[in-house]
């Protein structure tokens, strides 16, 4: 156990499941999931937010259910299953949000992204056919300030198709609506 000048230094060791890996690692025991994952295990893709639990933009997986890991400590997480934005893709490729995301144009920035994706894989793994509104109240809790949300709700709906196996492409649009 290393020593600073207040007396000892300790650190948390736990064990978890990370993107579908079994993780080890030691941290300060104040450390929320959000420090750990960016500055122990170097995840960079969960964002620093509001750092309040009003944005979103710090959400992934905690055992498939969408959590605020600015709101959670580390040391929550032992023996549990975390997924970030880094686990979505696989050998095969991009998950189909994120296919979906990037063919509407659903990322402007990209900050808030990582939130909105893992949020809206919760709601899909649950639902598989989920209306305009529940998409809405799916995604709530995630504010972006780059876009009007459209495109957002559009990607989850062209995500959820593919997810079903339809063949479903992004509407065209012209000048003057869809062609």
């Amino acid at each position: 156990m290393a020593k600073n000048r207040k007396g000892p230094l300790t650190k948390a060791h736990i064990s978890f499941e990370l993107n579908g890996e079994h993780t080890e690692v030691a941290f300060a025991p104040h450390k929320t999931l959000l420090e750990v994952l960016r500055e122990d295990l170097r995840l960079t893709g969960t964002k620093h937010g509001c750092e309040l639990g009003e944005c979103g933009t710090c959400a992934l997986l905690v055992d498939g259910r969408p959590v605020l890991s600015c709101l959670v400590l580390g040391l929550a997480c032992a023996g549990r299953s975390v997924r970030t934005v880094e686990g979505m893709a696989s050998a095969a490729g991009l998950h189909p949000l994120q296919e979906a995301f990037a063919e509407m144009g659903a990322a402007q920035c990209g900050y808030c992204t990582p939130g909105f994706l893992l949020t809206a894989e919760a709601l899909l793994n649950g639902n598989a056919e989920p209306s305009r509104d529940e998409i809405k109240d799916a995604l709530a809790g995630n504010l972006c300030r780059c876009t009007g949300y459209i495109k957002i709700y559009e990607a989850v709906e062209l995500a959820a198709a593919r997810m079903r196996g339809e063949d479903a492409r992004p509407a065209e649009k012209s000048l003057y609506g869809e062609v």
